[in-house]
């Protein structure tokens, strides 16, 4: 059998690849026009934009080139980028991805897109991905039940309050907030407290909390400024007082931890992030949600 040698450069796609990707050839666009009465693109966009706001003149635009040039030129206008490390922490921690995860799951539009997996198998298998995710949570923090997931850990704050409120039934409409949660996640708390008409409390949990008649109270741990205390009294001081305790929290530090769990939180939750996900700019997120049994209905 007679066998054809080829160079390298032979290989080479060098033609325009547009037809790739624009989806009608020279035939359908043919057939198109011909339905439409019409001779050329051009008189389908005299038909259809306005003179007015058309423009006469020839672009003013380079030829062409193969994809293996463009491809060349994005790289190098991508190299131009600088590239700075984050030292900004508060729930924001950069990960070392395996590259087998970065390609098979973060960079399949499969497991991000919005459409709905018809298929039994694929559906058989998130599921069992996100009651494994729900169980790790609950390990992790303690609780009884968790969620998966919320939108971020500044949003499941805010409906952690909400939560403490709904479920308490203590004539108060004071939330305490310690002085040491995220900024980002404060922000958020203060926009929603503002709109049901909940008044903030915002201070030392250690020497204030004590003192406030409030509904619910919200602590972190670790603190943003990496702190790490025993929550176990200022809950229990809490419970004393009819208020109801939501803890945020890094899942990470809870490998070594005291879970909030233990130290009789009703309610954990905190960023996913830290499990690996690529920062993506500051996100978002998503975040976990745990509770007690008590706050099942």
């Amino acid at each position: 059998m007679a066998h054809t040698t080829y160079r390298l450069n032979d290989l080479e796609q060098t033609n325009n690849f547009t037809r790739r990707n624009i989806g009608p050839d020279e035939q359908q666009t043919q057939q198109m026009l011909a339905e439409l009465g019409l001779g050329s693109l051009d008189d389908l966009i005299g038909a259809t934009v306005p003179g007015s706001i058309r423009l006469d003149d020839a672009l003013d635009m380079e030829d062409s080139v193969t994809e293996v040039a463009a491809l060349a030129e994005l790289k190098q206008l991508a190299s131009q980028n600088t590239v700075n490390k984050s030292y900004i922490g508060m729930g924001y921690h950069n990960t070392l991805t395996p590259n087998v995860i970065l390609r098979n799951v973060l960079e399949n539009p499969g497991w991000y897109t919005a459409y709905t997996p018809y298929q039994p198998e694929i559906s058989q298998g998130r599921l069992e991905a996100l009651l494994n995710f729900q169980q790790m949570i609950m390990d992790l923090t303690g609780m009884d039940l968790a969620n998966a997931s919320l939108l971020d850990e500044a949003t499941a704050a805010a409906e952690a309050m909400t939560l403490c409120k709904r479920s308490n039934r203590k004539k108060s409409d004071a939330y305490f907030v310690a002085d040491d949660v995220h900024p980002q996640v404060l922000d958020v708390i203060k926009t929603r407290a503002e709109y049901f008409g909940y008044e903030l409390i915002i201070g030392n949990p250690f020497t204030e909390l004590e003192n406030a008649d409030v509904f619910g109270a919200q602590l972190q741990y670790p603190s943003t400024y990496g702190d790490v205390h025993d929550l176990t009294a200022v809950i229990a001081q809490a419970k004393e007082q009819k208020a109801m305790v939501a803890v945020a929290t890094d899942p990470l530090a809870l490998g070594l931890l005291k879970s909030p769990g233990e130290m009789g939180a009703d309610v954990v939750f905190g960023s996913s992030q830290r499990f690996g996900v690529p920062m993506g700019f500051g996100g978002p997120h998503a975040a976990f949600f745990a509770t007690n049994e008590k706050l099942k209905r």
